[in-house]
């Protein structure tokens, strides 16, 4: 019987991928965010960000995890929209 060299906590390769993509969109969210000229208004959404994947760091269903992403964008593209309108 052949021995996995792997770690017993390695991603599998879809796990790996979906990771891919929620790292992407909260890069995306905080290079959006930092384009906001408020400070005060900056920072909250920076902290809500984090927050909010913080809270959902350990979330493990494939499906919730699909889910959570899809609004990531969706709150991504309504800030592009809002900062496109106030023309930052």
């Amino acid at each position: 019987m052949a021995v996995s060299r792997l770690p017993p906590a390695a991603l599998s390769l879809k796990q790996f991928l979906q990771r891919q993509k929620v790292l992407g969109v909260y890069r995306d969210l905080l290079r959006s965010i930092r384009k906001i000229p408020i400070e005060s208004d900056r920072r909250y959404l920076r902290d809500w960000a984090r927050e909010e994947f913080k809270r959902n760091k350990s979330e493990t269903d494939q499906d919730v995890i699909r889910m959570m992403i899809t609004q990531a964008h969706n709150h991504l593209e309504d800030l592009r929209r809002s900062l496109a309108l106030a023309g930052c």
